[in-house]
């Protein structure tokens, strides 16, 4: 749900690695003196993240099967999900750093994200060329 699922723009210029703390220098009008417009599609997620939101589903489903009311249900559905998120950063931290995680087929989706945004823009700026002359211009 995380990776690979939105293409994001702005006129902001973009801060490489920002998003995952490993922050480098900013491409931007105040470092280059023009307005910058970033598109990105983020590629990666915290392991911590898939973790967490590993537990929350089995969370979510066995507080569907228990009988509400039950001591079992009120502790599912009183537990604290961002306790729960800092706890397994804690946790994970020491052994494997701020891991990250991209899918393994990363290299084609990139490939094919890159060329649904090269279409919208083609399609944004050239309005009067269909897809077939777009393409034709591709590689």
């Amino acid at each position: 749900e995380r990776v690979n699922r939105t293409i994001q723009i702005s006129d902001s210029g973009i801060s490489p690695g920002a998003g995952v703390g490993n922050h480098r220098m900013k491409i931007n009008e105040e470092s280059l003196g023009v307005k910058v417009i970033a598109i990105g599609v983020p590629t990666v997620v915290h392991a911590a993240t898939i973790a967490n939101d590993t537990i929350d589903l089995v969370i979510d489903e066995l507080s569907r099967q228990a009988k509400s009311g039950t001591e079992f249900y009120k502790m599912l559905s009183s537990m604290d999900r961002m306790e729960k998120n800092n706890l397994i950063r804690e946790i994970l931290n020491p052994s494997f750093g701020d891991l990250m995680v991209t899918p393994k087929e990363v290299d084609t989706v990139v490939e094919s994200l890159s060329k649904v945004i090269a279409n919208g823009i083609n399609m944004a700026i050239q309005p009067n060329l269909d897809m077939e002359d777009i393409n034709k211009f591709m590689n």
